[in-house]
Order: structure tokens, then sequence, then C-alpha cells
């Protein structure tokens, strides 16, 4: 039951559809304090229609509504506030959550339309820092969260396997590199080449002509210069497919700038006969001085494509393959020019959906307030970080349960929801400042904390020996309201987070049910008093369902004992 909606159409009525029930929804708001009520409605909007003062309104208007899932309606101020009835709203809410189970709060709005999330996309040969976290578990979540709202999430990895920094690592390589070494330790030694070939490049900058040469090579396609990137290639894909699988994150496809390399001479033949090509000190590139930006390059003047070139290729190729009702980019907030550059050019192509193309911008990963850099060795990565948290997770329950059973996989699953949930918590265009003792603080807002109190509510259902069921009782604590009322917000802020496309609207609900389960737990007595017990573990279920649902959309494993 959507108990803000009941509330509009009421209001709708009520002033005879002076405004419709959509705009009056988008104006309803919750009061802060629970005394409130649990909806009101600003009569401001109706003062000059009505040309009447708010406060009139608001008196007349709350004697006309009525209904049997109204407890009171009154007016305060200039604010028209409805109280539900509590016993038969916390039936009705519980009954839903019970019979939907882990589809509770789903919606079909998307009505199975497609949305490819370009999300993670490392450089190979490069070490999958703590910097990648954040495009990696921010992306999952918005896949989640798609799929959640009805649409069909396509989880595409672009990896960063193309340009001028692989002719470097070829030069590199050819001039200090041993083989031996590198099949041993394959990305940590192509990571110490890539850092030494910037170290000499500083005395000799003759070495920057020599990766660019390589570059081109590589791109008209000379065999030793493509088998020496396809040994790159696939040595980091095996590196990287541990991480994800620590992770617990999947994808579709790989289909890194690569893949585009076949399909780059198209664009540029049709932004060409668009007439949208113009010379520029040799190179050819797309004016956006309308819009007051810097030409969009396309074309080098040796040649050579750019990554605008493989990007608007990629764009094309997404939308004649998926057909995508939206298609994310989780990148970096530091590329919004360069996604800026990309809709224009292909808006002034003519193609209108690329409307539906959206740069979902974040912040970086600080470390000691500076951004990590692989150029820099100033990084931390990403492999030895879960690890750690997976081993002191480990550590604490050895210190804390030792007879608890599968310790090992509740250690991964917490030390892994540590890491995602430290990240996830932000709301994600905030840059984020590594540090292990907030990432593994199992008090307050962090990943461990929810888990356990997931944890907690099947230890009490347990001990009460509940049955799971479809249909709840009337829960008369008003200790429950709380839990209740964000039990029912649910399904809106699933349709918030997908909106914004932001999974810390999810994780923040996460910790206020938490927060609002833990009281009520400190202040009810769940299991001694028979005669309630029944719907009071019936809350607790539905909780640790939503919960469990919040923590799955997050990336988050619910283990049932900590």
């Amino acid at each position: 039951m959507d108990y803000k909606h009941l509330f509009a159409e009421q209001l709708a009525t009520s002033i005879e559809h002076v405004l419709a029930v959509e705009e009056i929804e988008k104006v309803i708001e919750k009061p802060r304090k629970q005394n409130l009520g649990d909806f009101a409605f600003p009569c401001f909007v109706l003062a000059k229609h009505w040309k009447k003062a708010p406060q009139m309104i608001a008196t007349e208007l709350a004697s006309k509504i009525e209904h049997s899932l109204f407890q009171k309606v009154e007016a305060v101020g200039p604010y028209v506030n409805i109280f539900l009835h509590k016993k038969l709203a916390s039936k009705q809410i519980l009954d839903e959550v019970l019979r939907h189970g882990d589809q509770f709060g789903t919606n079909k709005d998307g009505s199975g339309g497609a949305v490819t999330i370009d999300l993670s996309s490392p450089n190979i040969a490069k070490a999958f820092s703590m910097g990648h976290l954040r495009s990696t578990v921010i992306g999952n979540a918005i896949a989640h969260i798609a799929e959640k709202n009805g649409y069909r999430p396509v989880r595409i990895n672009h990896l960063g396997d193309w340009g001028t920094q692989f002719g470097k690592l070829i030069v590199a390589y050819r001039k200090w590199g041993n083989e031996e070494e590198v099949r041993n330790n394959p990305i940590s030694e192509l990571m110490k080449l890539y850092l030494r070939f910037h170290e000499e490049a500083k005395d000799d900058p003759s070495l920057e002509v020599e990766g660019r040469e390589a570059f081109k090579r590589l791109e008209n396609g000379d065999a030793d210069n493509h088998a020496l990137w396809e040994w790159f290639r696939e040595e980091s894909l095996h590196e990287f497919a541990r991480i994800y699988d620590l992770l617990g994150v999947k994808f579709d496809y790989f289909t890194g700038e690569a893949f585009y390399t076949d399909k780059m001479d198209a664009v540029v033949d049709m932004l060409e006969a668009k007439g949208l090509l113009i010379e520029s000190d040799g190179a050819k590139v797309v004016s956006l001085e309308e819009n007051n930006l810097p030409p969009c390059l396309i074309q080098k003047s040796d040649g050579a494509t750019l990554y605008a070139t493989r990007d608007l290729a990629t764009a094309i190729y997404r939308k004649n393959e998926y057909d995508f009702a939206k298609s994310l980019y989780v990148v970096g907030s530091e590329q919004s020019l360069h996604f800026t550059q990309l809709k224009l050019v292909l808006q002034k192509a003519g193609f209108d959906w690329s409307q539906d193309m959206e740069h979902v911008t974040f912040g970086m990963m600080l470390r000691d307030g500076k951004k990590m850099s692989t150029r820099k060795g100033h990084v931390v990565l990403l492999e030895e970080v879960l690890k750690n948290a997976i081993e002191r997770t480990q550590a604490i329950i050895e210190e804390k349960n030792p007879t608890l059973k599968e310790k090992q996989k509740v250690s991964h699953d917490v030390g892994i929801g540590a890491v995602i949930f430290h990240d996830l918590k932000h709301f994600r265009t905030n840059d984020v400042e590594f540090s292990m003792e907030q990432m593994l603080n199992f008090e307050g807002e962090t990943g461990p904390y929810l888990q356990y109190t997931h944890a907690r509510c099947h230890s009490l259902l347990r001990k009460g020996g509940y049955t799971p069921q479809t249909e709840a009782l009337e829960v008369i604590d008003e200790e429950a309201w709380p839990i209740l009322t964000l039990l029912k917000d649910f399904d809106q802020v699933v349709k918030l987070a997908w909106r914004e496309y932001d999974p810390s609207k999810i994780a923040r609900y996460a910790l206020d049910l938490a927060r609002s389960l833990n009281q009520y737990y400190a202040h009810v007595h769940i299991l001694s008093d028979e005669q309630n017990k029944t719907a009071r573990m019936n809350l607790i279920y539905a909780t640790a369902m939503v919960l469990k649902e919040a923590l799955r959309i997050l990336g988050l494993q619910a283990p049932q004992e900590m």
C-alpha cells in the first residue's frame, strides 16, 4: 500500500482536483518529528489559487479528509498532517513484506529495458588499486538498483587495453624487460617497467616519441607488437579475475577499447560525411565553440585515433547492439569534459538517443588527502586490502566467537563487506579517504554493523523457533512504528536511488533500519511475552528480509550467524 499516494488522492478529491494527484505527491513531506504525523501537505501551493491564508486552507482541508487508514487528520499551521492507523497499517506493511519476500520493493518501471553500465574498466598491465574500487562497486550496486526498478542491466568492463601507454610499455619491455620475471609476476613487473619508462623519459624525451611510434605500429597491425600486447592483456585478465571473485562482481562483457579499433574509421567517415570535421594544426576535430567548449579531437595529425574516437564508436555500437533505454558510464568526475563533448558530438551527428547517455560521476579515492597515482607509485593494491580485511575479520571472530560455523566464509563475507560499504555509504561524488581502520570499525556506520544486525535477527528467530509466514498479525508495540515506517518506505528509496544513480541512498536506509531494529530490541521483550511473540517475530523476520535485500543490492552478503 502506497500511503503517500492514498493521501494525495484524498487531497485531490477534497480540493476538487485543482492540483493533480502527481503534483500533490511531489510536495507531500514527511514530518521530521514523529509526533507530527506520518505525512504532511503544505497548503502554500493553494494559497494563490484560493486567495486564502495557508493556515485557513489547512483547517478546512483537515475537516474534509477521512479514511479508515487515517487515525487522525489535523491542521498544524499551514500544513495538513495525517497519522496512519498504526494497527491496520502495521498488518498491511508486514503482510506485503512477508508475501513478497526478497521481491519486496521491486517495481516494473523499467519494463525490461536494457541499461548498459560501463564500470570498473582498469588498465591492463597495471595493478588493480584502491582507486579502481569506486567504479567497480558503485557500478555493481547501480546494476542491482536498475534491476530492482525493472530494467535489464548489461555490465560492461570497458578495459583500458588500447592507447599510447601500450606503445610505451612495449618500448620499456624491449629495453629493460625480462620474460621469465614477467611470467612469474606479471603485473608487478610490468608496473615497474611502466614506472621506469616515465622516470627515464624525464631525461630522455626521445622515449616519448618511441612510445608513440610503437603504438602506431600496434594500431597498424604489427605482429610482434600485437603479440606482446595480447600477452600483457591475458596476464592482466587473470589477475583481475581473482579480485572480481573476491568482490563478488560479475560482468556480461569484457569489451575493452581495443574491441573498437576496427570501428573507428567508420566514425571518422561518418563525421566527415556530415560535415562536422574541420582541420586544426593537421588534426581533425569537431568544433564545440557554440557550446563554449574546446574542440573534440577525433584524429591526430599522424592519423592515429583518440580516446574520443573510440568512445564515439563504443556508444554507437552499444545502441545498435543493445538498443539501450539508458547508457551509464560510471567514471570519475575528472572525465566530465570528455563525456560532455562526447554527447554533444553525437547530438550534432543527429543521434537523438545520446540524451539517454549519462556520465555517473564519482569522487576520488584519496590516501593522506592525495589522489592515488599509478605513475607516481602512490598506490594501495586492492587485493592486499581485501585479503587484509578478511584476515583481520577472522582474528576478531577467533577472539569473540571461536565456535562459529563456517568461520572462513563469514570472515570473507564480513571483511569484503566492510571494504565495499565504506565506499558506498558516501554519496558517490564525494572523495573517500582510504582508511583501513575506518573500514574495519565494527561499530557505527559500517558494513559489519549491518551484517551483525541481520545475524542478530536470525539468532532471535532461531531461539523463538520461528516458522516463516505469509500473513502477519497486528504489531501492538509503539516502539515498532519506526521500523514499520522504514519498511513502508523501502520501495520509494529504491526508486530514488535509481533516479539519482546513488547507492548511498540504500546504504543510509539500511543503517536507519538497523538502528531502529536495535533500539526496538533494547526496549521490547521479543521472546518472553508469549501473547505477542509471533507478531514481534514477524516484525523481526520482515526486517531481516529487507535488510538482507538492501545488503544484496549494495553487493554485500548477509550471514545468519556471526
